[in-house]
């Protein structure tokens, strides 16, 4: 059977080769400051991201019952005396009037969607320049040690 050499290691000659190295000095609170900013960071644009959505519902909502509404008030119209034109006429009006309303609504979601999403990622975007920016200066304080 071979034998392994991963078995066979000297710990103490391992920890003389360590000892012997310089290894650079790294500011651990800049590291550790530095990551809680991130984390805080992310919890904002999380925040922000949140009240988009919360906003997008309540907003979905309110729609959801102005199109009931509408759909009530077009039954009552195109149920309404007159002759076939005129309900064809009528028909015709309301689905168009829908329609348009229908695409108002989408462009309406899209913009909140848009806003929160560039909101969220705003903040991302600015603590990841700053954490590099910090990063930089860790390491060029950690090389003049």
């Amino acid at each position: 059977m071979a034998k392994n050499p991963f078995l066979d290691f000297d710990m103490q000659a391992m920890q003389k080769m360590m000892g012997d190295m310089k290894l650079p000095a790294f500011d651990w609170e800049a590291i550790m400051a530095a990551n809680r900013r991130n984390m805080e960071a992310f919890a904002q644009a999380n925040q922000l991201a949140a009240e988009g959505a919360q906003a997008i519902i309540r907003r979905q909502g309110e729609i959801l019952k102005a199109s009931m509404e509408d759909a009530n008030r077009t039954m009552k119209t195109m149920l309404a005396d007159g002759s076939p034109e005129d309900r064809i006429a009528r028909q015709t009006d309301a689905i168009k009037t829908a329609f348009e309303q229908a695409i108002s609504n989408y462009r309406e979601m899209v913009e909140m969607a848009s806003k929160s999403n560039a909101e969220a990622m705003t903040v991302m975007s600015k603590r990841v320049s700053e954490s590099l920016d910090e990063l930089k200066g860790v390491l060029a304080k950690t090389s003049k040690k």
